[in-house]
Order: C-alpha cells, then sequence, then structure tokens
C-alpha cells in the first residue's frame, strides 16, 4: 500500500499571537489627546446696555477729560495743593441752546465712563427740562426728590428749583434756552454746589459774561 505523505502538522507556536501579552507588557491603550481649551466667553463690554461700575482703576483725575479743547489740570492735583473750600474745576463745552442738553449727557457719559460713580453727579437745566426729569415729575414732587435724598444715581434738577439739590462732587449745567436770568441765577449756584469740577455746555459769551473771562 502506498504510503501518504503525512499532512504537515502544525505546531501551537506557528499560530497566531496569544491574548495574554508577555511578561507583564500590558496592550498600549489608546489614551485622549487633550485638546485646546475652549475659549472664555467674552466679557461684557463697556459700552453695553448696563453702564458699567468699574471702581478698580477709578481716579478722580480722569473726570478732567470731559470734551474737547485744552485739558485742565488735574482736580486731585488741585485739591491736594488747594483747601476743602477752593474753587472747583470749570470746564466750558461750546453747543447752541438746542444741542447744550446733548453736550451735557455726552460730558455725563464720559464721567460715568471714567469711574465716577452716579451720585456724584448733579445735573442743572436752564430751559427744558431733561426727559428724565420730567418722568419722575410725573409721579409727583415727593417721589422725585426722594431720589435725590437717595443719592445713588445722576440727578436731573430744572434751574428753577436746583438751589433744594445738595452739593454734588461734580456739577453740569446745560444753557438749554429760558430766559436769560435762569442762566445768570443758575450758573453761580451750580459753581457753588460743585464739590471738584463744574462742566457748563453752552455759548461761551454767555457763560463768560456770568462766570467771567476766561473760563
Amino acid at each position: 500500500m502506498p504510503l501518504i505523505p503525512e499532512e504537515p502538522q502544525i505546531h501551537e507556536s506557528a499560530q497566531g499571537p496569544r491574548a495574554t501579552p508577555a511578561s507583564g507588557r500590558t496592550a498600549p491603550t489608546p489614551r485622549p489627546v487633550p485638546g485646546p481649551r475652549p475659549a472664555a466667553p467674552p466679557r461684557p463690554g463697556r459700552h453695553g446696555p448696563l453702564r458699567p461700575a468699574p471702581p478698580v482703576q477709578r481716579a478722580p483725575r480722569d473726570v478732567a477729560v470731559a470734551q474737547p479743547g485744552p485739558s485742565g489740570p488735574d482736580a486731585p492735583a488741585a485739591s491736594a495743593s488747594a483747601p476743602a473750600s477752593a474753587t472747583p474745576q470749570i470746564q466750558l463745552i461750546p453747543a447752541s441752546a438746542e444741542g447744550a442738553l446733548d453736550a451735557a449727557e455726552e460730558a455725563v457719559d464720559l464721567l460715568l465712563d471714567s469711574g465716577r460713580a452716579p451720585g456724584d453727579v448733579l445735573v442743572i437745566t436752564t430751559g427744558e427740562h431733561h426727559p428724565w426729569a420730567a418722568h419722575e415729575l410725573s409721579f409727583g414732587e415727593a417721589a422725585y426728590w426722594a431720589q435725590h435724598e437717595a443719592g445713588d444715581d445722576v440727578f436731573y434738577a430744572d434751574a428753577a428749583v436746583a438751589s433744594r439739590a445738595a452739593s454734588r462732587p461734580v456739577v453740569v449745567v446745560a444753557v438749554n434756552g429760558g430766559p436769560a436770568a435762569a442762566a445768570a441765577d443758575a450758573l453761580p449756584l451750580a459753581l457753588a454746589r460743585a464739590g471738584a469740577l463744574l462742566i457748563v455746555c453752552g455759548d461761551p459769551q454767555q457763560i463768560n459774561s456770568v462766570l467771567g473771562a476766561g473760563v
């Protein structure tokens, strides 16, 4: 009977790799690769719907930079070398009677953006009431003056009643029309009420005639 060649035997050593890794080495496990950190959400800007009040870098000297024209001496430097009753710094913003109220609003925005607290600012109008004052007076004078007493926000007063307002560090006057006597009375009163800075928005000739030349 012819011999049938035996089929080659497949030894165990020729099989594929064993499931158990050799000598304590573990199969490499894919590690998660850290990706870039998610970007932090942007911080709200200064000019959002709400006015920010950043107290960190508040500097009273910032209020001196209110509007065009050469900037005067820094308020803190003047107050440091002068007695407490010294005349406040005066800043003039030329404007027509029709544009004086808008100029005053821009000055207030600059004051708040530079770090002034809203309660530091008093705004006096010689002609038409500021819209805020007109709105608040519609609820009655008691509620209107209660907000003045609270002292936590910008207060707007007509020149006719400004004598009831208390002194504040900054007074802004909008010479926005009205009788000539209104400006003549309001400007000296505003100068007396201003602790550090008086900003006047209006006709330079009229303002200089009341407060003195060179303002």
